[in-house]
């Protein structure tokens, strides 16, 4: 089984942040330090519930001076960077985290620090709290750090604004309307850093599942201008793609499916082990004279607690099927046990997507093991 991730914070982490901290504050107390970490709670914590609580127990080791223990932070990466410790280590996140919960008040000192912080580790959560409370200032700052030299600032600009980044904080206002946030994800749409390219992809998909016509609309603008941002434009309407979402299937050129057909549906294995795999097969007919540009899916209906099916769509393939061709495909869909998914027994469903309609929904049944 592979390690917990929120096992990085072992004791070998722990002696080398310590080590570094002691060159830089020789008078930090290991014992006590390592004696808090390590409480009675500290097994059953998340990655995130660790992050918080090393941000606690770091800062009951510091002083009582939100500007001096900012500078002992900023310190500490400097010395961190000497020891060759590689940047955007996920590791260091508590210390963004230690701004966060301990900055709020202090806008001024903060945003200095996440700007430097964010180069060595990402500080796209500890900024929200900021923009909730200082929209209007953070929206001015974060347009100035989309033209910042560093691309790790550059992204915190697109990634910290994000309307539903994953694991962190909703920013509501955001979700309602996005247009101040469109200046940074112009800026940084055709950015030299592919991370930030990226995360100006995953922006726009945020926005399109609250207001999908602003990303419609930004995309015919874009579309055409580069090749990066014509990706830029496809990974952001990806929720929009798996939805169907018509007008946007005839932006990326997928057109009517009145000649395509599905035949030969079955499923191979109609009941299906906890642990094992789904298997299932069909064959796609073109029956149009020339090739036709197909974005192919299934949905998978997962059941739910309630004994409701809940939906999610996978891709097969998107590419130009030859005309008056039969193409025969099949799949698997793993049911192996991952933390991210909890499997309930019993009627599931699978379908066949084209172009964004569903066809051929069939049952199939999950078992215990």
């Amino acid at each position: 089984m592979a390690e917990l991730l929120k096992n990085i914070y072992n004791q070998k982490f722990f002696d080398s942040f310590i080590d570094s901290m002691q060159r830089i504050k020789s008078d930090f107390d290991k014992n006590s330090f390592l004696d808090c970490i390590y409480d009675n709670e500290w097994e059953s914590r998340e990655l995130k519930q660790r992050m918080r609580h090393i941000s606690i127990v770091l800062k009951n080791h510091l002083s009582d001076n939100f500007n001096e223990n900012v500078s002992t932070i900023l310190n500490l990466i400097s010395q961190l960077k000497k020891n060759e410790i590689r940047e955007e280590s996920i590791e260091f996140m508590f210390l963004p985290d230690f701004i966060e919960l301990y900055g709020l008040e202090n806008y001024n000192t903060s945003i200095k620090a996440f700007e430097q912080i964010t180069q060595f580790t990402s500080c796209e959560f500890a900024v929200r709290p900021f923009i909730i409370k200082y929209e209007i200032e953070m929206i001015k700052q974060m347009n100035l750090w989309s033209r910042h030299k560093h691309p790790m600032v550059r992204r915190l600009a697109s990634e910290g604004c994000r309307p539903r980044l994953p694991w962190a904080k909703a920013i509501p206002s955001l979700k309602n309307n996005p247009t101040p946030i469109i200046s940074i994800l112009e800026e940084l749409k055709n950015d030299t850093s592919e991370s930030v390219r990226r995360s100006v992809a995953n922006n726009l998909n945020d926005i399109s599942k609250d207001n999908p016509n602003t990303v419609i609309d930004l995309a015919k603008n874009w579309q055409g201008k580069t090749t990066e941002t014509d990706w830029v434009i496809k990974h952001g309407c990806r929720t929009l793609l798996k939805q169907g979402h018509p007008e946007v299937m005839e932006l990326f050129g997928f057109g009517a499916i009145d000649k395509v057909k599905i035949k030969n549906f079955k499923i191979l294995t109609p009941k299906v082990k906890i642990g094992s795999f789904l298997e299932f097969i069909f064959e796609l007919k073109n029956n149009n004279k020339i090739a036709s540009k197909i974005r192919l899916e299934y949905g998978l209906y997962y059941q739910k607690a309630n004994g409701s099916l809940s939906k999610k769509v996978f891709k097969i393939s998107e590419k130009q099927y030859p005309g008056n061709s039969t193409t025969q495909i099949k799949r698997k869909q793993s049911f192996k046990i991952i933390t991210t998914r909890k499997f309930n027994i019993g009627k599931h469903q699978l379908s066949i997507i084209i172009n964004g309609k569903e066809f051929n929904k069939v049952d199939f049944e999950l078992i215990e093991k």
